[in-house]
């Protein structure tokens, strides 16, 4: 195929450079060509076909993609004929007979303008000249810095992509007015909402990555004023390594909006304690625990576990993981974390040194109706997990928790609770480091409200939220756990961590601003519809109990809940009475719970 390719551009130029000989001839004639003259055309012709062929394929012009060349390519090409021709035609001159310098000036800039412009021609692709224009959607794009005429070069590069950029936003008033890429910048940020009218803008591109969170949002709330589309730009460091394309912009999803500035890790003191070390991470195959391990193998582990009772969902983790990281060694484990004997078999056949425990019942209405089954996995499957990381002298436990645990009206919260104080007991007793991290909810996980939100759009409404007031804590998945595996580093035993998520929002707001940002207009469009709190739900969350006074650590993110001290042995003597009750009625085990959590509320 590529010896066709060459052959093909190779005939070309030589029909090219013919032409271009007869063009000088006639040019320097005015069209009488002379019979003298006229008898030299054709070796003179063949002498700089074979002195321009040469030279192109010595120089590898004819291995070039043109369609993708580069100024500097067409330069090569230019000083490539210019040289070879000049040679060509002092040969002539020298060996066969002379030629009067005008045609010789005549003929080479004839050729230069085929053979540059049939290359050209490659680059900007015949089809796109004689094709059908297709409809496109106007757009505006947000930011005429680096990444805004980066991203306006791809899509005008982009046959297939759907967007015609039309001009830029910019708030800088110097590129006020002026063309880049041959579009003009058409105002600031204040004039979205008249631009997008004036000139029927469909599509709005943000293309502000490196811009702070806050100034974003801000930036966000305007575009979502019109009736345009709006899709942002990834994060500045998927620019810098080179990962921008037409399909890397995508939708502004709630998440962007709640995002907050980018985490700065302690990287030396988490490589301290991960790497070269085996790590067994619980619920692996769950929303927070795949995350752990993708971030957790980032700092190049001895072996990293995988564990959990779901094969599908450990299956589907470890494929992703191989493919990432070849080179790490990765075991899948099924196992349910309530059966002891099966957990202490891998604390004593595998020996890991971190334990992260992401395993969990977490769905607070479903368990409200199966507080036994909360207490099985919970509270007795976190006591198995911890009591064999302890007897095998793990280095560490992280308990993952939830703000659930405070003040709790649900079992799952109150089982949490209990959890955290099973943890919080041990470490006084142990020579492994026990902690537990506390945060609210996270964006996208399975049950949470952002995926039930779209599915309810995506049939037309309504979008059901339990109450007008109700408030929660939210965070992005990658953004909890990276404070967890930091968490993990800080720890030194004992400590409940208490993430920094920001400010609760309101669900109703949530709502309105998913509605808003899939096109649609909330109430009239789509409708939002209250139904009322369900068993176990709070308006809003806490972080911390009443007396837990937090104090901050060396991360601006990550504070420290100074957790109730509590009498251990008396502590486990109201556990095991719980566990005597799971068989009874829910109204009994909640009893037995109000007695270890005195601040349960029992609706």
């Amino acid at each position: 195929m590529k010896r066709l390719t060459y052959f093909f551009m190779f005939l070309v130029d030589v029909i090219l450079i013919q032409i271009s000989v007869f063009s000088g001839y006639l040019l320097f004639y005015e069209g009488n060509l002379n019979q003298d003259y006229s008898e030299i055309y054709f070796p003179y012709s063949l002498v700089l076909s074979f002195f321009i062929s040469f030279a192109m394929k010595i120089s590898k012009q004819y291995f070039r993609i043109w369609k993708y060349a580069r100024i500097r390519d067409f330069l090569s090409l230019f000083m490539c004929i210019l040289i070879s021709g000049c040679m060509g035609a002092i040969g002539f001159s020298l060996v066969v007979t002379s030629i009067p310098i005008m045609i010789q000036i005549f003929c080479l800039q004839t050729i230069i303008l085929l053979l540059v412009g049939f290359r050209g021609l490659q680059k900007v692709s015949l089809t796109e000249l004689f094709q059908t224009k297709k409809i496109k959607n106007r757009t505006l794009v947000v930011g005429a810095g680096d990444c805004g005429t980066l991203v306006v070069k791809k899509l005008k590069e982009s046959h297939e992509t759907p967007l015609q950029p039309i001009g830029f936003i910019d708030d800088a008033l110097d590129k006020y007015g002026k063309k880049i890429y041959g579009l003009p910048v058409l105002g600031n940020r204040e004039n979205i909402k008249s631009l997008v009218q004036q000139h029927q803008v469909d599509h709005i591109i943000v293309a502000l990555p490196s811009v702070q969170k806050q100034e974003l949002l801000k930036i966000v709330e305007i575009c979502k004023q019109t009736e345009a589309k709006i899709t942002v730009i990834p994060r500045i460091d998927e620019l810098i390594h080179g990962k921008l394309s037409i399909n890397t912009v995508k939708n502004v999803e709630v998440e962007d909006l709640l995002k907050r500035d980018i985490i700065q890790l302690d990287i030396e003191e988490i490589k301290n304690y991960l790497s070269g070390q085996i790590v067994l991470v619980t619920g692996a195959g769950g929303s927070i625990g795949s995350e752990l391990c993708r971030q957790i193998l980032e700092f190049s582990p001895r072996t990293l576990l995988l564990l959990g009772h779901g094969e599908n969902s450990i299956y589907s983790i470890e494929q992703e993981l191989r493919q990432s990281f070849p080179h790490e060694q990765i075991i899948p484990l099924i196992a349910d974390i309530q059966d002891q004997e099966r957990i202490e078999l891998i604390f004593k056949s595998y020996q890991p040194n971190v334990v992260f425990h992401a395993a969990a019942h977490k769905h607070v209405p479903l368990m409200e109706a199966n507080p036994s089954e909360a207490i099985k996995n919970n509270i007795i499957g976190t006591k198995i997990v911890a009591d064999g990381a302890h007897k095998y002298k793990a280095n560490k436990f992280i308990l993952i928790s939830t703000d659930k645990s405070v003040n709790p009206t649900s079992v799952m919260g109150a089982s949490k609770r209990i959890a955290e104080m099973y943890i919080h007991g041990l470490s006084k007793e142990s020579e492994t480091i026990f902690a537990s991290v506390r945060f609210g909810n996270v964006l996208g996980s399975r049950g949470s409200v952002i995926p039930l939100f779209k599915k309810q759009i995506a049939s037309g409404g309504p979008i059901t939220v339990t109450h007008p007031d109700m408030t929660r804590y939210f965070m992005t998945i990658p953004e909890a756990v990276l404070l967890v595996v930091q968490s993990g580093a800080l720890a030194s035993g004992g400590e409940i961590f208490i993430l920094d998520m920001g400010e609760p929002v309101k669900i109703v707001n949530l709502a309105e601003d998913m509605i808003k940002l899939s096109g649609f207009e909330p109430y009239r469009e789509i409708e939002i519809k209250f139904i009322g709190m369900r068993p176990g739900e709070k308006l809003f969350e806490e972080l911390m109990l009443d007396g837990e006074n937090n104090s901050k650590t060396t991360h601006d993110r990550i504070f420290i809940g100074n957790m109730l001290e509590i009498n251990f042995s008396e502590f486990e003597r109201q556990l095991e009475r719980l566990l005597e009750v799971l068989e009874d009625e829910p109204h009994i085990i909640r009893r037995e719970i109000k007695n270890i959590v005195p601040s349960f509320r029992i609706e």
